[in-house]
């Protein structure tokens, strides 16, 4: 047999060995992890002196916290939300980057008093959604809940841990 022929022989003998072992390999699945609702507190809105609703919430109030927010979440019970306590009052922003629900944000002075909102945020938008006006706390709840409740500037909350 030739130089050629035995190289020739030797290297598809190792490509069919490398493809055949290739072949039976299975693929690592990679699952995200599901994270479930945990109701560290209540909320009450108020419109007046007259309760609107009370819902259970989740609290960020550490920084990873505050930088994960609800994202990789599928869903939210309308009657809950996350509150977002945030270290100072100023104009917030926030984005949907890896958030796959739609929310309505809901920003609020350090007094408890609505100060404004972003409604009917996209899922996965990474643009900056602004307070437009100091806000020391952040309620995000489903998307439309905000039109639902009729709540206006100058609506108020409570919340407990």
């Amino acid at each position: 047999m030739s130089y050629f022929s035995r190289y020739f022989v030797i290297s598809l003998s190792v490509f069919l060995i490398v493809f055949n072992s290739c072949k039976g390999e299975k693929k690592t699945e990679i699952k995200t992890e599901i994270i479930d609702f945990t109701k560290e507190g209540g909320l009450s809105i108020f419109k007046k002196d007259s309760l609107l609703v009370n819902l259970d919430i989740e609290i960020a109030d550490t920084d990873y916290e505050r930088e994960t927010g609800l994202m990789h979440r599928t869903s939210m019970k309308e009657s809950q939300g996350m509150l977002f306590i945030q270290k100072e009052l100023k104009v917030q922003n926030f984005y949907m980057k890896n958030t796959v629900i739609p929310l309505d944000l809901i920003f609020i002075d350090d007094n408890l008093n609505i100060v404004s909102f972003q409604e009917n945020t996209k899922p996965f938008n990474e643009s900056s959604l602004s307070s437009q006006v100091p806000a020391k706390y952040v309620l995000e709840v489903n998307a439309g809940l905000a039109e639902k409740w009729l709540l206006e500037v100058g609506d108020s909350i409570s919340f407990s841990r």
